[in-house]
């Protein structure tokens, strides 16, 4: 039972609703980062009081959509140009 409590702490829990902190950690960006997303409409959120929240269900769909699209954009013939060994 002592070993399982103690590997909670080590994993911190992902809630469907997290604050502005947990979502950055959530997508692997700063907290400011996703503040200006959230206040451009960039990224699914809603304010509860004057604090952003996010749900984490919508943001798996998001990185979902985003990633589709930016695969359906790819174009394997426009790779960045490789310099020449000196």
């Amino acid at each position: 039972m002592r070993s399982a409590a103690r590997s909670n702490l080590l994993v911190p829990e992902i809630r469907e609703v997290m604050d502005i902190r947990q979502a950055s950690d959530y997508l692997g960006i700063s907290p400011d980062t996703l503040y200006k997303y959230a206040s451009e409409g960039f990224v699914p959120a809603f304010k509860l009081g004057n604090r952003w929240r996010f749900k984490r269900s919508r943001l798996d769909e998001w990185m979902d959509r985003q990633s589709e699209i930016q695969a359906a954009e790819f174009n394997p013939e426009m790779k960045k140009p490789v310099k020449p060994a000196m």
